[in-house]
């Protein structure tokens, strides 16, 4: 047992501070640890909100001042959203701990996708979701929409979409499960890599912390998200690709699908197969391999 105080670094959005305040309980429980506090900051990503994340440098901005943060000696640890970590850890850091997985799917609030009338405004920054929603109708209009969850639900009600995209994850763990209008299956709207999985980072020479926040993991988490992201990171996949990445695991078995787009969502390739819970990585590269084989990097969106 440790008196030690674990420092949190964390982004200041009321989602990203309710995973810091999770993973702070879950410390402030376990006899592994001391006690647990947050450092908030404001990132990159949370202040740039006239532009969409793939025109100004990617989800990494949600995360680089937190990595900053603990260089600096700031903070032990910080706390992400997965589907914002970028497929390969920066060098001298380490994803130390996945947690149990919410809610994976994505979520339209405002009418469902039967409802939405011939040209209706969807809004969603996320490529990924617009490439599968054109690809489904192809008649929507789609609106960029930034900021926080407590925003895009103001901007929605105050009539500037028709509807929009967020992630089921989300709106439960802000209480708001009864804005969702209809969550959408995996099977129509594949989720992003890691999307309802939060994940601990600290710096990879933390050993004993490190060994320390191992015992936070969830197993079943941990086995599915290194599939998708070794499909992202063997693919070279970043937030410029609209690719979706979504492992079950059942028993032994994992079953992993991957579905990577053209923006306009008329292009797509599709690839899935099963294996051993054991053979995650070698699954993901799989998958990966096979989406190359049929074409891929020319569906790979370059950044900016």
């Amino acid at each position: 047992m440790t008196t030690d105080t674990i420092r949190i670094a964390t982004r200041e959005s009321a989602l990203a501070l309710w995973q810091a305040e999770h993973v702070a309980d879950l410390i402030n429980q376990s006899p592994a640890f001391g006690a647990a506090e947050l450092v908030p900051m404001t990132t990159r990503g949370d202040q740039i909100l006239d532009k969409t994340l793939n025109k100004v440098g990617g989800k990494g901005l949600f995360i680089k001042e937190l990595e900053t943060a603990m260089l600096e000696g700031r903070a032990d640890i910080a706390v992400h959203s997965m589907k914002d970590v970028p497929a390969e850890m920066p060098k001298g850091f380490a994803l130390a701990a996945v947690l149990t997985r919410e809610d994976p799917r994505d979520a339209l609030v405002g009418a469902t996708l039967a409802e939405l009338a011939q040209g209706a405004v969807v809004g969603t920054s996320s490529l990924r979701r617009a490439a599968q929603l054109l690809q489904q109708r192809p008649d929507l209009q789609i609106k960029p929409v930034r900021g926080n969850v407590n925003t895009r639900l103001a901007k929605l009600d105050a009539g500037e979409y028709d509807a929009i995209l967020l992630a089921c994850a989300g709106l439960k763990r802000l209480g708001f499960e009864d804005r969702i209008t209809e969550a959408l299956p995996v099977t129509t709207m594949l989720p992003a890599v890691g999307q309802g999985i939060v994940g601990i980072e600290c710096l990879a020479a933390a050993d004993s912390l490190r060994q320390q926040l191992a015992t936070l993991e969830d197993d079943t988490a941990t086995v599915t998200i290194a599939a998708e992201r070794q499909v992202a990171g063997t693919l070279g996949a970043t937030c410029h690709s609209p690719l979706g990445v979504h492992a079950t695991l059942e028993g032994n078995t994992i079953t992993l699908d991957a579905l990577l787009l053209s923006e306009d969502g008329r292009q797509s390739l599709h690839e899935s197969a099963s294996g051993a819970r054991n053979e995650a990585l070698a699954l993901g590269q799989k998958v990966a391999e096979a989406m190359l084989a049929r074409g891929a990097q020319d569906l790979l969106v370059e950044g900016p």
